[in-house]
């Protein structure tokens, strides 16, 4: 009698297990497991900290006008208190001071961290779909994508709209939908359909919209105690931790985003045949 009451107790949890382990979560649990998802975010968080904090203080540079420079941006990207913004801005010099002290050899070097920050990218978007390594010819791509995303970066940066909630929040969330989904068309070599690639960049907005509210709750306080505790060292380990989540949220929003088009389209092709067989 006792082997069969364990088996009667084993069978229900592993009965729960395998609903889990079929379910969306779990699914995409397994895939993150497959894709490395936490080393991939952490090689997006040293390279977009290498690459995309001095372009951009270079780049804001170029328009004082429209604010007091790349610091100023960066604390309202990451959704802190007011008193957390003011430490974020102690780490960078002015807007003016950028474009005096940049050198030939600083713009080459940031070129290079760049192209590479661009190819990590369509690495893991290529380990998402399942798809070979584009061919070294296909590098331009990087080029393409880097100045755009600069673009798109100092746009919403400058814009007036951000002072406007309801408005620009609506035009920042739009703007950032149709970026990542042209960011993984072009990175990807036009091998996957627009329409398969739309999901994952709905939920990657999500996923950052869901980012920044982590961060008025978490990120501020831990500004404030690591600033303490570590100096300005503090707020550079606070940001790097955020740029980690953003690493999760693209690579993991774009793994979402595919098996959500795989369930629709499993269930569409399904509801058709249905259709089919109950057609005279």
């Amino acid at each position: 009698m006792k082997p069969s009451t364990a088996g009667n107790r084993s069978s229900p949890l592993r009965r729960v297990r395998r609903t889990v382990s079929r379910s969306p979560v779990g699914r995409v649990w397994r895939r993150s497991s497959e894709l490395g998802l936490g080393q991939r975010a952490l090689g997006f968080a040293a390279l977009g900290f290498l690459t995309l904090v001095p372009l951009l203080i270079i780049v804001s540079s170029g328009d004082p006008k429209q604010g007091q420079g790349f610091a100023q941006w960066l604390g309202e990207g990451l959704g802190v208190s007011k008193a957390a913004r003011e430490q974020v801005e102690k780490l960078f010099i002015g807007p003016g001071q950028a474009l005096r002290t940049t050198t030939a050899l600083g713009i080459a070097a940031l070129a290079v961290f760049g192209l590479t920050f661009g190819a990590a990218v369509q690495s893991g978007y290529e380990k998402v779909w399942d798809l070979p390594p584009a061919r070294w010819l296909a590098r331009w791509r990087h080029v393409v994508w880097l100045a755009v995303l600069t673009g798109y970066l100092f746009f919403s940066a400058t814009t007036t709209l951000r002072r406007e909630p309801l408005a620009g929040g609506a035009v920042a969330s739009l703007s950032a939908v149709l970026f990542l989904w042209w960011s993984q068309r072009l990175l990807l070599g036009g091998r996957i359909r627009w329409r398969a690639l739309f999901p994952g960049a709905v939920v990657t907005v999500i996923g950052l919209l869901g980012l920044r509210v982590f961060s008025r709750f978490v990120f501020s306080p831990l500004i404030a105690s690591s600033t303490v505790t570590y100096g300005p060292v503090g707020t550079v380990l606070v940001i790097q931790s955020w740029l980690v989540g953003v690493g999760v949220v693209v690579f993991g929003g774009a793994l979402a985003g595919r098996l959500l088009y795989e369930d629709f389209s499993r269930m569409a092709h399904a509801l058709k045949r249905r259709r089919g067989n109950a057609a005279p």
